[in-house]
């Protein structure tokens, strides 16, 4: 992998038990580009799954952390370091309360907004201008716990939506390769 190469990091949780929950639709977007490049993913010194691929859109290293969600930031900032990409080459998805469920948005840098796997990255990377795919879940119904609600799975209607949400996500990220974080908020944040 070149240089012009980037990391495209999905945030979850480990294990079976985590990997339908709303927390790990990061993974799940990671996985939907894995399977439209026939990625095959190995496990990796820096405690990730990892994948090298070239799509259409560009040159991506697709990985997740084999790190619990608050443990994310040791995993990315070694996979950058091995691969000898800055943060401005970092694309982290992660699922996001406060962004209605089935819409994506797109940013370049911030604070960690509450997200716990962010504020980890943004510690171990030592900056927080990275590009963040932010997945939309939605807020908890009633007075649920919000820590409660991402580590819940999606309800039956949203889960026929799913696919569909899974899908604009990867779309985002091949955006984002292919033409830059501009060109693709001008896709992804205009109204339909």
């Amino acid at each position: 992998m070149s240089a012009d190469a980037w990391l495209v990091v999905g945030l979850g949780n480990p294990g079976p038990g985590y990997a339908a929950h709303r927390h790990n639709v990061g993974e799940m977007v990671v996985e939907e580009l894995g399977k439209r490049t026939s990625a095959n993913f190995k496990r990796h010194r820096a405690n990730a799954m990892v994948a090298e691929v070239r799509s259409p859109a560009g040159r991506m290293i697709l990985a997740g952390t084999n790190t619990y969600m608050n443990l994310s930031g040791g995993p990315v900032a070694g996979l950058l370091k091995y691969y000898k990409l800055g943060p401005e080459r970092l694309v982290v998805v992660h699922d996001e309360l406060d962004i209605p469920f089935d819409s994506v948005r797109l940013k370049l840098g911030g604070g960690p907004g509450g997200h716990n796997g962010i504020r980890d990255i943004i510690a171990a990377v030592g900056t927080g201008d990275f590009i963040r795919v932010r997945v939309g879940i939605g807020r908890p119904p009633g007075r649920q716990d919000a820590a409660g609600f991402v580590l819940s799975n999606f309800s039956s209607t949203e889960k026929q939506s799913l696919p569909n949400l899974l899908a604009d996500a990867a779309d985002a990220v091949e955006a984002i390769v292919a033409d830059g974080l501009t060109s693709a908020q001008q896709r992804f944040h205009s109204p339909a």
